[in-house]
């Protein structure tokens, strides 16, 4: 395993108890300035992240878990308004009056009470730095002239924790904003077709902005492997694949 200044993990099992059945999810531990970081990989696009006594969900969807058994949220962040990002029955399950949710403006059209984050704002809560990275579709779209996610309505988001930067990019493609990112630590990036990237385009991006720890992740069917065989010389990326289709 490589090792990065700051950096360190560990994949295990986490395990919670839901009603009538056990929930696994991989997770893993990245340690920072500001006290560890543990990455949850609930699956899809769906993120849970813990620090210094915080817990940050990120584009919670029923689908993936059962969030009745999941910590309750410090912080949420939604990426976008599609159906398997924003799920407003699984945002109210880990909810209270102390979270602080970032969302978009189409989002927030179903999801109340919420801060909206236009691309390239910044917040910080607690002891984590919030920024919003457009997400768009440069190519790739439902028919002639139209693309699947347009420019201006999505987020990924930055978290900045200590000095540690984890991107998770929301569903996008190579965009210039992306290419020109610096001091990516941990990057998630989307790879199902025919509605975000390729291989080739994940591979372009990490090229470009070379982050030390790169999750493809929301891969759907996409075949990981050609990723990793295209990145396979680029000792400075670490590719780790986890449970994320």
């Amino acid at each position: 395993m490589k090792k990065h200044a700051m950096l360190l993990c560990s994949a295990i099992l986490l395990t919670f108890q839901g009603a009538g059945a056990n929930e696994r999810f991989e997770k893993d531990t990245i340690a920072t300035a500001a006290g560890d970081l543990v990455i949850t990989f609930v699956g899809h696009g769906t993120l849970m992240m813990q620090v210094g006594g915080k817990t940050i969900h990120i584009d919670p969807v029923a689908q993936y878990a059962d969030y009745s058994t999941l910590p309750k949220a410090d912080v949420i962040l939604i990426t976008h308004h599609h159906g398997d990002h924003c799920d407003p029955k699984a945002i109210e399950k880990i909810r209270t009056a102390a979270t602080t949710t970032i969302l978009t403006a189409t989002c927030a059209q179903n999801v109340t009470g919420g801060i909206v984050l236009a691309n390239n704002e910044m917040r910080t809560i607690g002891v984590v730095t919030v920024t919003a990275v457009p997400a768009y579709n440069v190519k790739h779209g439902p028919g002639e002239g139209k693309v699947f996610h347009p420019k201006g309505e999505g987020n990924g988001y930055i978290l900045t924790v200590g000095k540690t930067r984890v991107y998770v990019a929301g569903d996008t493609e190579n965009t210039p904003e992306m290419k020109a990112l610096k001091n990516i630590d941990v990057a998630f990036l989307p790879m199902n077709l025919p509605y975000t990237m390729t291989p080739e385009m994940v591979a372009d991006a990490a090229r470009a902005f070379r982050p030390k720890i790169l999750y493809p992740y929301h891969f759907g069917r996409t075949n990981v492997n050609t990723l990793l065989e295209l990145l396979k010389k680029e000792s400075a990326i670490e590719v780790r694949v986890r449970q994320m289709q």
